[in-house]
């Protein structure tokens, strides 16, 4: 499974590294860093990553395969 971010729509509500910490964080100026960035999501976060996908208020977050 990976994730598409939309940066520039994230608005930095933090949904999604409440729902995955492991997969999402957010830093000092609420800029979203998406640890696996190109790769497959691991199968162990997979549940949590899909979950912070559909936290997001404003769908800055897609599951692509």
């Amino acid at each position: 499974m990976k994730i598409s971010v939309d940066h520039p729509r994230c608005e930095g509500h933090g949904l999604c590294a409440d729902q995955a910490p492991d997969v999402f964080s957010l830093d000092d100026d609420a800029e979203l860093t998406y640890h696996f960035e190109g790769a497959e999501v691991p199968d162990a976060h997979r549940p949590a990553a899909r979950a912070a996908v559909n936290a997001c208020p404003v769908a800055a977050l897609r599951v692509l395969s």
